[in-house]
């Protein structure tokens, strides 16, 4: 897989259980970051009936093979996940550097303070933490950290 052979899109409605399963595979690999709350069954449904449908959500392919998907919500990267097979090749730093050209203001994002991978992840991309809670506002009950990220329009202001 080459870079010229991989690209960035909008979901389309018909490929919720292709994204369910990558979801659902993607959070089993990452099982010991990442608590399960929720069935398999659970899961698909809710990508079906609101992950989908209701947020903008964007997949990594190749070949037509989904290889990553990512979920936004205004300011705030909702879902991030990568195939297991297909991590450490780039596709989340593609999706990540896509979403920054969407929003090249401000993105904020979410995830587990005992989840090291995902935290150098984000902060090799520019994100800093501004935010640890308790996890009582998570249904994993688990701590968690906002991460965001400014881009230079954020940062630098013009003046009259």
């Amino acid at each position: 897989m080459t870079a010229d052979q991989v690209i960035i899109r909008r979901a389309l409605a018909s490929e919720a259980d292709a994204i369910a399963d990558l979801y659902v595979a993607s959070r089993r690999d990452a099982s010991a970051f990442i608590p399960t709350v929720h069935t398999d069954d659970e899961t698909r449904a809710w990508v079906s009936r609101y992950l989908v449908p209701r947020l903008e959500v964007w997949v990594v392919e190749s070949a037509g093979i989904l290889l990553g998907m990512m979920a936004l919500e205004d300011e705030l990267v909702d879902q991030l996940y990568v195939a297991p097979a297909a991590q450490r090749r780039g596709l989340g730093d593609r999706l990540i550097a896509h979403a920054k050209k969407l929003r090249p203001a401000r993105l904020r994002l979410y995830t587990f303070q005992h989840n090291t991978p995902a935290r150098r992840f984000y902060e090799a991309r520019g994100f800093v933490a501004i935010e640890f809670n308790d996890g009582s506002h998570n249904e994993e009950h688990e701590p968690d950290v906002l991460y965001e990220w400014k881009g230079a329009s954020a940062s630098t202001a013009h003046k009259i």
